[in-house]
């Protein structure tokens, strides 16, 4: 499964790389590497005499979202079906992504190298996006090719976005030193490759994606406080503190003035708050119009001109409200596959995260805990769950919460297999 692991890191870090995916040429090669990596678990799994099947409950809600897609088509409810293929294609590649990560990653060694992946890689796109943020005026990659309109920040095309990342790839650093899940002698490795990160972060200026940080934070000191002595939640917490302090003064070093303006200013240059509260009551609007079905996966863009309220030139493909362009796109049905999604999902996470386990293990799925809260927080003022790769790193943070219990001894965890994600509950 070497090779399996190997591509589906490809996959990720290429997704976010190719400018979040979302562009129709960077589309078709994750859905085209979805499917193949599909082919080459089925191959490898042929290949072995005693192959297991490991279903994780959160597939079921996956698959409910495929379904809807597909009546859609099927049931001709959707007005542009050519945009609900679309969308069915990516929902497919989606959970393609998901089945496999919980195939491919099942020890601590295996969970361990996808956690420092995920973390170096983080790094890396900051380190990307601070030096980006300096040298270049509105262009990605320093290309006049993809010179953007908007506010670009790293290799995404919106800024808020780029946060979305950082909000879904720094917690697993931070949770490894809350909960002691690195070695004394990573602690600095382990320091620098958060602190640039959240540094990052505040620099891109997005209102959400601090406050989300934020939000995380306090998820985190939660989690902390949940588990062991007194002192040693103290400890803890100071330190935890202690990084968002660096974090915050190198933010200062390199220059936060822009953060400093926008939280300081309730209007936006891309999106102001009246025209999110009047695209909020179309997408409302398009709920109650279609209340079981929904208006058509990814059609949005296609009805919402009808229910325009604030009309300012602009074309709506969303409408800065993941949980409203939910419903609105695939009615109570969607609406009722999410809520069992995320009650599934938080179950599970709790219940791991509270059972007898090993330092990394705890530390694992704390920080996957912290990571989708904080996105979903986010995802209350933006459309990150939209972009690709904000949503198969969500994903990926799904699978880490509701991975098996692991003991400090991997050669231990392994005889255990009945654990987690095994059977479907």
């Amino acid at each position: 499964m070497t090779i399996l692991r190997i591509g589906l890191c490809v996959l990720l870090a290429g997704s976010v790389l190719a400018i979040g995916g979302v562009e129709p040429w960077a589309q078709s090669p994750i859905e085209i590497a979805a499917a193949l990596l599909l082919v080459l678990w089925a191959v490898l799994v042929a290949s072995k005499k005693e192959a297991r099947l490991y279903w994780n409950p959160l597939n079921w809600p996956l698959v409910g979202f495929l379904g809807i897609a597909l009546a859609q088509l099927v049931l001709h409810l959707t007005p542009y079906a050519f945009l609900t293929r679309t969308q069915l294609l990516r929902l497919a590649a989606y959970f393609i992504v998901f089945f496999l990560l919980t195939q491919a990653f099942r020890t601590r060694g295996e969970l361990g190298k996808l956690a420092w992946f995920l973390i170096v890689f983080c790094f890396l796109v900051s380190v990307l996006a601070i030096i980006q943020y300096f040298t270049s005026s509105r262009e990605i990659y320093w290309s006049e090719a993809l010179k953007s309109d908007g506010e670009p920040f790293g290799p995404y095309v919106n800024r808020n976005h780029f946060a979305g990342f950082v909000e879904l790839t720094l917690p697993l650093g931070l949770a490894l030193m809350a909960f002691r899940g690195v070695h004394r002698e990573q602690l600095p490795l382990a320091v620098l490759l958060t602190v640039v990160p959240a540094s990052a972060l505040i620099l891109s200026g997005s209102r959400g994606g601090i406050i989300g940080f934020v939000f995380e934070l306090g998820v985190l000191v939660l989690l902390v406080l949940a588990r062991r002595s007194t002192a040693w939640k103290t400890r803890r917490v100071v330190a935890a503190s202690a990084i968002a302090l660096v974090a915050l003064a190198m933010a200062a070093w390199v220059g936060a003035d822009r953060a400093i303006a926008r939280l300081s200013s309730l209007k936006s240059p891309e999106v102001t708050l009246a025209r999110r509260i009047s695209m909020a009551r179309g997408a409302a609007h398009i709920f109650l119009d279609h209340p079981i079905i929904g208006c058509g996966t990814g059609a949005l863009v296609d009805v919402f001109p009808a229910y325009e309220t604030a009309y300012d030139g602009k074309l709506v493909d969303h409408v800065h409200n993941d949980y409203l362009e939910t419903l609105a796109e695939t009615g109570l049905l969607g609406g009722l596959s999410g809520a069992l999604f995320l009650g599934l999902l938080y179950r599970r996470a709790l219940e791991t995260f509270l059972a007898e386990q090993g330092h990394f293990s705890r530390a694992l799925h704390a920080g996957a805990i912290v990571a989708v809260s904080g996105i979903l927080l986010h995802s209350l003022v933006d459309f990150n769950l939209r972009i690709p790769s904000n949503m198969l790193l969500f994903l990926v943070q799904a699978a880490l919460a509701t991975a098996p219990a692991l003991p400090s001894n991997s050669t231990s965890a392994r005889k255990r297999p009945s654990e987690g994600l095994a059977r479907s509950s």
